[in-house]
């Protein structure tokens, strides 16, 4: 898949199966993405009363978990390209009751549609390695953050073992499309693509370089269920007052 037709194929894949979408998550991962959603919302530090930019959100699972986090005190921005996903997510927030709280948008990764500084912290579970420029999309995540804002994100990556590695591709070459294709009913081939583009994503320290290119510092990763998901975290740098540096002494002058 060449780059210029990627995005108008994974937006028409996932809109496929958007339907069964949090059907087929529970199954394939053995029900653990709840748990790594857990610990992503975890790792973003949020307080009550804060913001927070869910990105490529899909159908609003992390969203749901950060607006719990918030107490019912701040604002979750769910952003994805799809807008099948989107309609599943904002039917979700309905029955939840926290469609006041958890709002819905329509947006590219790349291009944020939000001034600089607007969020205390910006998630993207499962979604960067879909983007055609992830480096594009960091530097935007970078620019949205206040100073001293937490980018959190959880994405497959490398197993940290031989065998697991082993094991791994086994079921994710063989057991995971076919899986997802008798669920989903899919006839696209998003259940190829997924394996595929996992393999062709950095792994762990090249996605953690990948990050402070953008911009952000501190950049650190944990390795959850044995390296076949990991959770970065990077934190915007804060604002360097220059309001004490000393000033350089004009050309010419004497002391």
């Amino acid at each position: 898949m060449t780059l210029p037709d990627k995005e108008h194929r994974v937006q028409a894949m996932f809109s496929s199966i958007a339907a069964r979408y949090d059907l087929n998550n529970s199954l394939l991962s053995f029900g653990l993405h709840h748990r790594w959603k857990r610990a992503a919302v975890a790792a973003a530090g949020l307080a009550p009363g804060g913001r927070l930019l869910d990105l490529c959100a899909g159908t609003g699972d992390l969203a749901f978990l950060a607006a719990a986090q918030l107490c019912g005190m701040g604002t979750v921005v769910a952003s994805d390209l799809n807008d099948a996903m989107l309609a599943v997510g904002r039917a979700r927030a309905r029955r939840l009751g926290l469609q006041r709280q958890v709002h819905f948008l329509r947006g590219h990764a790349e291009a944020i549609q939000f001034a600089d500084g607007s969020f205390d912290a910006v998630t993207v579970a499962f979604g960067i390695r879909n983007v055609v420029h992830p480096a594009a999309a960091f530097a935007e995540i970078c620019r949205v953050l206040k100073p001293g804002g937490r980018l959190v994100c959880l994405e497959f990556s490398r197993p940290a073992s031989a065998w697991l590695r082993r094991l791994y591709d086994f079921y994710s070459d063989t057991l995971l499309p076919w899986i997802g294709t008798a669920v989903a009913h899919d006839r696209t081939g998003v259940y190829r693509y997924l394996p595929a583009s996992i393999r062709e994503f950095p792994d762990q320290e090249r996605l953690a370089r990948m990050i402070e290119a953008a911009g952000l510092e501190s950049v650190r990763y944990t390795n959850l269920s044995g390296g076949i998901v990991a959770l970065h975290v990077g934190v915007r740098p804060p604002a360097r007052s220059t309001a004490f540096m000393p000033q350089p002494a004009a050309v010419g002058a004497t002391a």
